[in-house]
């Protein structure tokens, strides 16, 4: 029995109905020419530091790869792994993580970070992600925009190898589509700590010998990375879940306190969620031979607020390790376990005065403000609580505020 033609007509909607779901689709995206950015002015800048001795869419259902579903689970060791067991089980995980090699992508890095600082950028920004692009969410989305809108003529480098692709491209797109100058890179670590103390760590760890810890490899890795992209750059070092609220762009060689002394006014823990140091700074090479010679892959904290705490309590009056200390106002203006208020409608007379005094403190006193992001991922910004009314004024996309809950 011989097969049946199509009409000429039905082989042309086919063919059309094929190029539409191809044109459709993220990875076919290309970028666009930016265009002209027309820069907010930034808000007043009064804080003193301290020296030491998107819019609105419907949602839309994304099928995720199989690789990609495969890497939502952190890097982690079995549980209740003896040091031995994390050993052996991170040897057989070795040839898999390419996030330890120089490869043919991570290898344009430094091209790429000097492609975007030649674009007279008023200071140098720099974010790590080294989870999945499906993970980057709102608050994430968040972060950038407040950024750009406080620090409009600035250069933003993320480093990270899941948004250095064409999902990332069209996560980054509505932010690239305003003209900031902001980008995606593969970082590469064995170039970055190449000369630097953390050299033979690094080597230490790729030989299979050493314990990586029962932490999540990638979060002692970004504990890492921050610390060499600064030493080589120079520049500022932020987390993702940041809400900027003023210019950041004159500070030089500082950090933040995250707590202090009521009584002696002295800072008794720092925090290296922001940093700002200048390029070949000798305390981040301290911190670098601090992480190497110190590493503990199984204690939180310990390759990071401790880790910085520890350094420049035994070397920032020196003077070559000259550094300035910011209040807890500057950077952190709300202890964790109190930041769930922020999030808050206010329900009465009182506490609707209290959002407004909160609002006008912070946006006089605060560069930005940490959300301590494993405390509030899951909660919801309420409208006309603080958060939804600092965002609503220090954004540029802002997107759906009172649904930017990492997912």
């Amino acid at each position: 029995m011989r097969a049946r033609k199509l009409p000429m007509f039905a082989v042309f909607v086919v063919c059309a109905v094929l190029f539409l779901l191809y044109m459709e689709s993220p990875e076919s995206t290309v970028p666009d020419n930016k265009p002209t950015f027309k820069p907010n002015m930034p808000l007043p800048r009064t804080i003193g530091p301290i020296s030491t001795s998107s819019s609105n869419s419907s949602s839309v259902v994304v099928s995720v790869p199989k690789e990609e579903k495969e890497e939502l689970d952190p890097l982690v060791p079995p549980p209740k792994a003896s040091k031995s067991e994390r050993i052996e089980w991170f040897r057989r995980k070795l040839p898999e993580l390419e996030i330890l090699k120089s490869t043919r992508k991570s290898k344009r890095f430094h091209g790429r970070v000097l492609e975007l600082y030649n674009k007279n950028c008023s200071a140098q920004f720099f974010m790590i992600w080294l989870s999945p692009a499906n993970s980057f969410g709102p608050r994430e989305m968040l972060a950038l925009d407040t950024l750009f809108t406080t620090n409009p003529n600035a250069c933003l480098a993320i480093l990270s190898n899941s948004l250095d692709s064409p999902k990332g491209y069209t996560t980054l797109k509505p932010l690239l589509d305003q003209g900031f100058n902001l980008v995606a890179l593969t970082p590469d670590i064995p170039f970055l700590v190449k000369n630097t103390p953390a050299e033979a760590w690094l080597k230490k760890l790729k030989s299979g010998k050493m314990d990586p810890g029962s932490i999540p490899l990638f979060m002692n890795l970004s504990d890492l990375t921050r610390l060499a992209v600064l030493y080589k750059y120079g520049g500022v070092y932020l987390d993702t879940d940041i809400i900027f609220l003023n210019d950041m762009t004159r500070l030089r060689n500082a950090i933040g306190a995250q707590s202090m002394d009521p009584e002696t006014k002295t800072w008794t823990r720092l925090n290296n969620a922001v940093m700002v140091f200048d390029v070949y700074h000798p305390l981040m090479r301290e911190f670098l031979r601090e992480y190497s010679t110190n590493f503990d892959g199984s204690r939180w904290g310990h390759n990071s607020p401790y880790l910085v705490s520890r350094v420049i309590k035994r070397l920032g009056s020196k003077p070559q390790y000259k550094v300035r200390i910011f209040p807890p106002d500057a950077f952190y203006p709300v202890n964790w376990l109190k930041i769930s208020r922020l999030f808050k409608k206010p329900a009465t007379t009182g506490e609707a005065n209290w959002v407004e005094k909160t609002v006008e403190d912070m946006s006089r006193e605060s560069y930005v403000i940490h959300l301590w992001n494993k405390v509030t991922r899951k909660m919801e910004i309420e409208e006309g609580s603080v958060m939804h009314r600092l965002i609503s004024t220090h954004c540029t996309v802002c997107g759906n505020i009172t649904n930017s809950q990492s997912v």
